[in-house]
């Protein structure tokens, strides 16, 4: 199976994040609100205060323990410390810290009590802020929703990760064709595009969940819209427009449509290559197994040493052995086909 570079990340982000009120990868200032204050304009409550103050004494106290748990704990109750003060950004990043500890120490329990915490959190801070004013559509509440659709997919709460995917989606279709016709004094230029690239963000999580649930049509789609979108508004050069590309060819190889699957593969490895890609390696390993589906095998060894040499000098080691099957692989179809050829003569 090709390598979704989107797949490389935590469970509920891509690996090129966007940030709480940002731009898919390029994080915009964020636009005043209509209604109401923020949560991260609001003074701290005294209970607020005490909270902080016992929180940053648990810390030291808890900075010289060394058990994983211990420190899951800690970084989920400071999450929670930062979602109270409207700081949404450090409690995603608090958040991500503890699921990745607890995935590292391989500590299931762990990992299902960060993705509750998680959930808690986001109903939480969205509930904060429909009471602060903030209407439904906002980009920082389906932002949370689309957080909330990744926990259920990660744990298998598929039907509640549809609806909320169908509802980011719809929701942002509506606001886009909306904010179309509404002059720039009213809504800038940046704000409408942060509005594009959320729903972009939104398409491209959706396709990825679809991927993996085999709905390979579907998937395409998705991609197709969420590509278009990059493309528009952060141009053709933009990692996550490389991304896309090369997401939309693993979905292209899956369903046998390997001559569309070699374009798109082609042109992202070729952007990657000239911009320097992060996920290079991985990249030119997903154009390596289209050129292997598409029996140039010469072409695709040439393609695997050469992301091989890069996630060895990164020293990547799950890539490094993502490569090294595709290798192995790619050896057994060559010589396989070498047999069948000698056997017809």
């Amino acid at each position: 199976m090709l390598l979704s570079v989107g797949a490389r990340g935590l469970s509920w982000s891509r690996r090129i994040r966007i940030r709480i009120r940002g731009a898919w990868g390029s994080p915009a200032p964020a636009p005043a609100p209509t209604r109401g204050a923020r949560p991260g304009n609001s003074i701290p409550s005294a209970a607020t205060l005490a909270f902080i103050a016992a929180i940053q004494l648990f810390s030291r106290r808890e900075s010289e323990q060394e058990n994983p748990e211990d420190e899951i704990i800690l970084l989920i109750k400071k999450a929670k410390m930062s979602a109270m003060m409207g700081e949404l950004e450090d409690a995603d990043h608090y958040l991500h810290q503890a699921l990745k500890l607890a995935q590292q120490s391989q500590n299931n329990q762990a990992v299902t009590y960060t993705f509750i915490q998680a959930e808690k959190l986001f109903k939480a801070a969205m509930s904060q802020l429909l009471q602060s004013g903030t209407s439904e559509d906002d980009n920082a509440m389906i932002e949370m929703s689309l957080k909330l659709c990744n926990i259920y997919v990660s744990t298998e709460q598929h039907s509640l990760a549809v609806e909320g995917y169908k509802w980011c989606i719809e929701t942002l279709e509506e606001k886009v064709q909306r904010e179309k016709d509404v002059p720039e004094v009213s809504i800038s230029a940046a704000e409408k595009a942060n509005t594009r690239l959320l729903l972009g963000m939104c398409l491209d999580s959706c396709a990825r969940y679809m991927t993996s649930q085999k709905q390979l049509v579907l998937a395409e789609s998705l991609y197709q819209q969420a590509l278009a979108i990059s493309q528009q508004v952060q141009g053709e050069t933009h990692p996550q427009t490389i991304v896309l590309m090369n997401d939309l060819a693993t979905v292209l190889d899956m369903t046998g449509h390997q001559d569309r699957a070699y374009e798109y593969a082609t042109r992202a490895s070729n952007l990657a290559r000239e911009t320097s890609h992060p996920d290079q390696c991985v990249i030119l390993s997903n154009l390596a197994r289209v050129l292997m589906h598409r029996g140039d095998y010469h072409e695709a060894r040439c393609v695997y040493e050469e992301a091989l040499t890069l996630a060895e000098s990164s020293a990547d080691k799950p890539i490094i052995q993502h490569i090294r099957n595709g290798m192995e692989e790619l050896q057994a179809k060559a010589q396989q086909s070498q047999e069948v050829r000698e056997s017809t003569h």
